[in-house]
């Protein structure tokens, strides 16, 4: 009788399971990417690599903007950025902004002769702002390595995502963000 009951409770686990999942690849993608908050002003970046100063989210309306926590001492942020600098390359003419912002997170990875290396190494030619102070991590009230934030074309954040991984999801929400119409359709 107790092996029934186990047999019954997956069963109906692994349903609830693959019909969420299922639903969720049916789904309307602007469904999956809610509004979440105005994103945050730039504070305390110094040191553009491979740009200009860029001086405020207000500059880049109208763009769909991928910003990038990383440090380059984290191994999981190494194995991030070969997606990012794909989707740079790919979007960057139909409307995407890669931000890379390095946030150390040891001694060493606060020296601009360090980043400046680590950039060329990895091959990265998106902009790259330095935030050694953690001003805009702050801001975002972000807490990890590596963390993808995009905006969309009104400078609202609509997707999160912490860590490796999910690299089909985030081109998606990049691809569907820079199909939207500028200004968004409030609702």
């Amino acid at each position: 009788m107790k092996l029934i009951q186990q047999f019954f409770i997956l069963a109906i686990t692994g349903l609830l399971f693959f019909n969420s999942a299922w639903a969720h690849d049916k789904s309307d993608k602007g469904q999956l990417l809610p509004k979440m908050y105005p994103a945050p002003e730039f504070t305390g970046l110094t040191d553009w690599i491979n740009s200009a100063e860029i001086h405020s989210m207000r500059e880049l309306k109208g763009k769909v903007v991928l910003i990038d926590f990383w440090t380059f001492g984290c191994i999981n942020c190494i194995h991030t950025l070969p997606h990012v600098q794909k989707w740079h390359q790919t979007y960057k003419d139909r409307g995407l902004v890669v931000l890379g912002i390095h946030a150390p997170e040891f001694n060493y990875e606060k020296k601009l002769d360090n980043v400046i290396a680590a950039v060329k190494k990895f091959g990265l030619t998106f902009p790259v702002a330095i935030d050694n102070k953690f001003q805009l991590w702050r801001a975002y009230k972000n807490r990890f390595w590596p963390a993808m934030y995009l905006v969309d074309k009104d400078g609202i954040v609509r997707y999160m995502h912490f860590g490796e991984g999910r690299y089909r999801d985030t081109e998606a929400a990049i691809v569907h963000l820079l199909k939207m119409k500028h200004p968004a359709p409030s609702g």
